[in-house]
């Protein structure tokens, strides 16, 4: 297998039809104001912003923006923006040099290398675990 070019991406092309699979669902939940299928950023992804009604007044904005390879590789990347400096974190499935296929880039700046670990192979598996993780993240921020 050809190793990602960079960018945190994968050999194989985008998986649409799971992006849009996922967008409608994210998109029906409270939880996320908009959910769109997107190549603004040169790359086809899923972008979904969070309600902002969800978060404590501290956090201005939080976005999660999904890609998904027809080879069942994927880049999640959480991103809060507070007035004076962003929060994220990643869980990536590629060929990389730096880390095992499965890793996680932990917050508060999702470096590189990240951490080895293991994802569940269903994109609906995959997406329930961040989305459980990102709940922890927010409950987190409410007791502070």
């Amino acid at each position: 297998m050809v190793p990602p070019t960079g960018d945190g991406g994968s050999p194989a092309p985008i998986d649409r039809p799971i992006l849009e699979f996922l967008q409608t669902r994210l998109h029906a939940t409270r939880q996320v104001s908009r959910a769109t299928v997107t190549d603004a950023s040169g790359h086809l992804e899923l972008h979904v912003v969070f309600a902002p009604s969800y978060y404590p007044a501290a956090v201005d904005e939080a976005q999660l923006t999904v890609r998904w390879y027809t080879n069942d590789d994927c880049k999640l990347h959480y991103r809060e923006q507070h007035a004076d400096h962003a929060w994220e974190c990643r869980w990536d499935r590629h060929p990389n040099p730096h880390n095992t296929r499965d890793h996680f880039h932990p917050p508060p700046t999702a470096p590189t290398p990240g951490e080895d670990a293991s994802w569940p192979d269903d994109h609906r598996d995959v997406v329930a675990l961040v989305l459980e993780e990102i709940e922890d993240r927010i409950t987190a921020l409410w007791s502070e």
